[in-house]
């Protein structure tokens, strides 16, 4: 495994490393005393897998508040997402930036978003599947959304016209969290 900080800070790309032979692969996802090793090992609590059956499908910019902020580790395993972390740590001097990659099952990439992050993702193909740990339980009181459009952040997404769930479509904006939270 390979673990590279991003530019926003406690933003890692993770990059798998598959053992290849005529079968096909065998590869580790997750190994603690290497996690550890980077600072990044956590207790995780959940474990999440989203199928979209379309391209241009957004799924977030979802995330919990505190006590419930989230570590999330993603994971593409079938198919391509371009996958967004929005920085909503107050005081961070990235605070309203955003991160994004793409994840795929041909380049075996992770994201590991840390607690006090939006996160969502668009689909890039047809059939798509993620996979993702998250160290905190889900709270509904607590989840909130912000809209994937907002020009506050600016985020280049690959689809101009998402198809999105009922309850993305009311998201809130980055103005709006930071007056009611």
């Amino acid at each position: 495994m390979e673990f590279r900080e991003l530019e926003i800070k406690g933003v890692f790309e993770i990059v798998l490393s598959p053992h290849l032979d005529e079968r096909g692969f065998f590869m580790r996802t997750y190994d603690a005393e290497l996690f550890k090793k980077h600072g990044l090992h956590r207790e995780w609590v959940q474990e999440s897998h989203s199928r979209s059956e379309r391209k241009g499908i957004i799924r977030g910019l979802h995330f919990q508040l505190e006590p419930y902020a989230e570590t999330k580790l993603v994971r593409c395993i079938r198919g391509e997402i371009f996958d967004v972390a929005v920085d909503l740590r107050k005081g961070s001097k990235t605070f309203g930036k955003w991160e994004g990659i793409i994840l795929s099952e041909e380049n075996r990439k992770m994201l590991l978003i840390p607690r006090g992050f939006a996160h969502g993702f668009c689909t890039l193909t047809d059939i798509s599947e993620v996979v993702y740990k998250v160290d905190s339980v889900y709270s509904p009181e607590h989840e909130r959304g912000l809209i994937w459009n907002d020009p506050d952040l600016n985020i280049d997404w690959p689809e101009p016209n998402p198809v999105l769930s009922q309850k993305d479509k009311q998201n809130i904006t980055l103005k709006q969290f930071m007056e009611h939270g």
